[in-house]
């Protein structure tokens, strides 16, 4: 019988060419946890989420995402409820789409706003959105002559527009400026912190990007979990050492960002 966790993944495990880019993966996602998924490039965090946001099924294992079982129910659907961005996401939108029209295709994970009809509420919702994230002012400009910054604020605006139970975040600073980072990720510490926040997940390789409102880490390393569990006892400079390969110290600043930096 499935759980009724916003994500639960048991031995999970995908093989690709003879090789398992993940394997034996355990993880649950409660309501109210926002988990941090770090881990070097090829450690396998997109094929996590990719699993995860129901767009890749795994070789071997069980998928739990909001009470349903991937390969028993639509997935077609049950991606609605789920807010989701990434850098391969953000790709395939024409770059003549208004901002509006971005992320109104959300209420049904759509890519093109011709493929399903939308009414007052569905709009307004969409405003609503902009509106969270500074960005309403940008509604009807192109997403192709917004800064990158500005864009990645649009998407995010898109993961919110169902009000979803899970929100996956894959890398969303990818290709961000100085600036367009800091934006993204203070306007992320706010979401994270409200009343209403969903189950968040975030993936990343650069900890100095990480919102001080994560309460969880998984780290990845050549496909499976190295550790597990409350941020403060995962992050640490041993075991980003052993995830990472590098001898780091991590430090927790004042502001509650983290930071690493090779030893000595």
């Amino acid at each position: 019988m499935a759980s009724t966790l916003p994500l639960h993944l048991h031995q999970v495990g995908l093989q690709r060419e003879g090789r398992w880019i993940l394997d034996g993966i355990d993880w649950r996602v409660n309501d109210g946890e926002r988990w941090l998924v770090l881990g070097a490039n090829g450690s396998g965090k997109t094929s996590l989420v990719r699993i995860a946001s129901l767009y890749e099924h795994p070789t071997r294992g069980r998928v739990e995402v909001l009470g349903e079982t991937l390969g028993k129910t639509d997935v077609r659907t049950l991606r609605r409820r789920i807010g989701m961005t990434s850098a391969a996401l953000a790709a395939q939108f024409r770059p003549s789409l208004t901002a509006h029209e971005v992320v109104v295709t959300g209420r049904f994970a759509a890519l093109e706003p011709w493929w399903h009809t939308y009414g007052d509420t569905d709009h307004e919702r969409a405003r609503e959105a902009l509106g969270r994230l500074g960005v309403a002012h940008l509604a009807q400009r192109t997403l192709g002559t917004l800064s990158s910054g500005e864009a990645q604020r649009v998407l995010l605006a898109r993961t919110l527009v169902n009000d979803p139970p899970l929100v996956l975040l894959d890398e969303p600073s990818a290709r961000l400026d100085l600036g367009g980072r800091e934006q993204l990720v203070l306007a992320l510490g706010e979401l994270m912190l409200a009343s209403d926040a969903p189950a968040t997940v975030l993936v990343t390789h650069h900890l100095d990007e990480v919102p001080p409102a994560m309460t969880h880490a998984l780290l990845l390393r050549e496909g499976r979990v190295l550790n597990c569990g409350p941020i403060d006892e995962v992050v640490t400079s041993w075991a980003l050492s052993e995830c990472f390969g590098v001898d780091l110290v991590v430090e927790r600043r004042r502001n509650g960002r983290f930071s690493a930096a090779a030893a000595g």
